[in-house]
């Protein structure tokens, strides 16, 4: 579906508009911002894989994760891009669109999405310069509109001014399984126990929303969406009906 045909279009001839969900790790985030791109006809911006994709370089470097400025350093020279494929033809099944994720013209798509990678990403996020980076390279990628953009602070930093938020969460316990049984399924048994994966998600947790620079929180005027009893289908399906309704009442109020 082109934007030209998207039901955001409706509104509004010409106007391209910005989906920011935000919320905690193993939210399922990226899962229903896929399905909503998809939907509405946006182009889905991952900005997770963004940080996993510079704290990959760092790790390769052997770069300390806990010092701002050799990190600093390295984003000065390094490119991050993301481009949106379609489906994969191997798992027609999915028919969302994915990222590829290029770390200096260099396609890591398939090398960031792991817990040591994860588990890295979230060190070096809590930087200011490294955050304040990250923010101007997303803002330009978005810069057009047309976007569904998820992450920790779309709605209240990278774009305050998004036409639909929406902040996506659930219990850590509920978060960690879900990690667990995506690793799972993903290969051989996960190196870590469903107990230290939801360890690992309060840690992460602790750092994202008591940092000093773009806490995690929600945006005073987002869509709070608790998924914790929720199955997937009944996240995605209400997360699909906020955007509809926000929508539909903005269209209202223009004409």
């Amino acid at each position: 579906m082109s934007f030209a045909d998207s039901p955001l279009c409706a509104f509004e001839p010409g106007r391209k508009i910005i989906v920011a969900i935000d919320g905690p790790a193993g939210a399922g985030k990226s899962t229903i911002a896929r399905h909503l791109a998809r939907h509405f006809g946006l182009l889905n911006l991952e900005t997770g894989a963004m940080y996993r994709a510079f704290a990959l370089k760092a790790l390769r470097l052997d770069l300390p994760l806990d010092e701002s400025s050799g990190l600093e350093r390295l984003a000065a020279e390094t490119t991050i891009r993301l481009e949106s494929s379609k489906p994969d033809p191997a798992t027609p099944e999915s028919g969302e669109q994915e990222n590829r994720v290029f770390l200096d013209d260099e396609d890591v798509t398939g090398l960031i999405r792991n817990h040591t990678v994860t588990d890295a990403a979230s060190r070096v996020s809590v930087f200011p310069a490294i955050r304040a980076w990250m923010v101007g390279l997303q803002q330009q990628l978005a810069a057009e509109g047309g976007v569904v953009m998820e992450g920790r602070d779309i709605g209240t930093v990278v774009f305050p001014h998004a036409e639909v938020k929406i902040f996506l969460d659930a219990a850590p316990e509920v978060r960690g399984l879900r990690r667990y049984d995506q690793a799972a399924q993903l290969g051989p048994a996960p190196p870590q126990q469903p107990e230290e994966v939801i360890r690992d998600l309060r840690a992460r947790d602790e750092r994202d929303r008591n940092r000093a620079d773009s806490p995690l929180r929600p945006a005073p005027d987002a869509v709070l969406l608790d998924s914790t009893h929720m199955t997937l289908d009944q996240a995605v399906e209400a997360a699909e009906a906020i955007v509809a309704a926000k929508l539909n009442l903005t269209a209202i109020q223009n004409n």
